[in-house]
């Protein structure tokens, strides 16, 4: 890492953590291209193996919030 992208990550982890999410869904919207046919065909399986696995019990949902919650607890400083 440049010295330049060192300073300006050590920054961002001043930052709280809804302002953290928020750079780094901007910064993948920069650096996203779109998928090729294959790639978008894998996850199109892939999401209707998962889709199965929670219809059949197979897989367990998180509700969001508890999600939220564990990622915020995770970062908090």
């Amino acid at each position: 890492m440049t010295a330049l992208a060192e300073k300006i990550y050590n920054e961002v982890l001043d930052l709280p953590t809804d302002e953290r999410l928020s750079l780094i869904d901007k910064l993948l919207h920069i650096i996203t291209i779109p998928a090729p046919a294959d790639i978008e065909a894998a996850w199109l399986k892939e999401s209707h193996k998962r889709l199965a696995d929670i219809r059949s019990g197979k897989a367990q949902t998180i509700p969001g919030e508890t999600v939220f919650q564990e990622i915020n607890e995770r970062f908090r400083k």
